[in-house]
């Protein structure tokens, strides 16, 4: 099974279009470029981090299915990467429906993934996967009566959000209306609709990093694993991560069954990121994303391949090795200001220690909870790695210009 890759900028270029060019579209981009691919990335600002290493760039609303639709018309790209929830879907079901690109994974998983409705339904309902108890509410007084039958503490979410915008956890009834009005900020297109959670009693909670590659021989898609990351969040939103996260055989195998089961029925090549709530041997569905996920950056330390060299390689028909060599842990370095132009300084303390990097993303914009880079460390123990990580990104000082 041949795979062939033209010359970037040329007439023999094999084209990507990039839909959201955040700091994981950056890793890829670099990635793909690797291997000769030409790059085409868009995002709804101007110098997003992927655009900045791209070969080219677009500004535009991707929501706007016109809009989209010319972009693609006019870049006319051998595979379209959806990176974000903020895109006209309907008109990726469209292009691949007439075979004018091949949608990454696929239009089916992209739609069913944008939406927290469209993912929970299929693996609740459909796939049987075991999940925590839901519902879901449209209007203050749908959500008041969801909040009640769910019960107290609960977890609320946009159906479309992502790194934690919007979502909040509610302990009474006292903060339901608070909770619903925090929710339509945070969701980034259908606004209005959300989803109730009930608490799960968990452990620790995984991304379990899910490869569906090609073998290189028959060309059948196979399904790989990287070994378990384990993560913490702040609202919502990642502030560390850890490869590997400790946990028994049966929680590991029964974690794989999930991520297999899930991702066969959303098709097509690629990583994705499942996220998994775990506590002893059992384990529980929360969501998937069909692309690298922020906390897989720790395997820029900890892998021979990357979650985005994965990704890459993968989409591109090509064999994948999710080997680990070494146990890490990233941390997010925050902007900690609202302001633009910003400067980083203390970088050489951040890096004295011969196990740390960094990964500053380039973003034109800072907000005080805006992810603007990434420590990553190795060390002996996961514990060991953890506090580098976040003694490393304490070192890195962001100063308004």
């Amino acid at each position: 099974m041949s795979v062939t890759i033209g010359t970037p900028l040329q007439a023999s270029a094999f084209k990507v279009l990039l839909l959201g060019s955040g700091e994981l579209g950056k890793e890829v981009v670099i990635s793909l470029q690797r291997l000769g691919v030409e790059v085409h990335a868009a995002d709804r600002y101007d110098h997003a981090p992927a655009m900045q290493v791209a070969h080219y760039s677009y500004t535009l609303n991707m929501a706007d299915a016109e809009e989209l639709k010319q972009l693609i018309e006019q870049v006319k790209p051998n595979l379209i990467i959806p990176e974000i929830e903020a895109i006209a879907t309907q008109v990726l079901v469209d292009i691949e429906e007439q075979n004018i690109a091949t949608v990454i994974p696929s239009a089916k998983a992209v739609n069913l993934t944008m939406n927290r409705e469209g993912i929970r339904r299929l693996a609740a309902e459909e796939l049987g996967l075991p999940t925590s108890a839901y519902r879901f509410a449209d209007s203050i007084e749908s959500f008041r009566a969801a909040c009640d039958d769910i019960g107290y503490p609960n977890f609320v979410k946009p159906v479309m959000s992502s790194s934690g915008k919007g979502q909040s956890r509610v302990k009474s009834f006292d903060e339901v209306d608070a909770a619903w009005e925090y929710a339509q900020t945070g969701g980034r297109v259908n606004q209005g609709k959300v989803i109730v959670e009930s608490q799960i009693d968990f452990d620790f909670e995984i991304t379990l990093l899910t490869v569906r590659a090609k073998n290189a021989e028959t060309g059948e898609i196979e399904t790989q694993y990287c070994d378990p990351i384990g993560h913490r969040q702040d609202a919502g939103d990642y502030v560390e991560s850890w490869q590997p996260q400790a946990m028994t055989p049966a929680a590991l195998g029964e974690s794989k069954r999930i991520a297999h089961k899930v991702t066969a029925a959303l098709g097509g090549c690629g990583i994705f990121g499942v996220e998994l709530f775990v506590k002893g041997d059992k384990v529980w569905f929360s969501e998937v994303s069909p692309r690298p996920h922020d906390t897989g950056l720790v395997t820029l330390a900890s892998q021979f391949q990357s979650e985005f060299e994965l990704h890459a390689r993968a989409i591109l028909g090509l064999p994948v090795n999710t080997t680990r060599h070494s146990v890490a842990a990233s941390a997010v370095i925050y902007a900690g200001v609202d302001d633009r132009n910003l400067s980083f300084s203390g970088l050489n303390l951040a890096l004295s220690n011969p196990d740390t990097d960094l990964r500053l993303f380039g973003k034109p914009e800072g907000f005080k909870r805006r992810r603007m880079g990434v420590a990553t460390a190795r060390a002996e123990t996961t514990d060991q790695a953890r506090e580098l990580a976040l003694h490393t990104a304490t070192q890195v000082s962001v100063q308004q210009n």
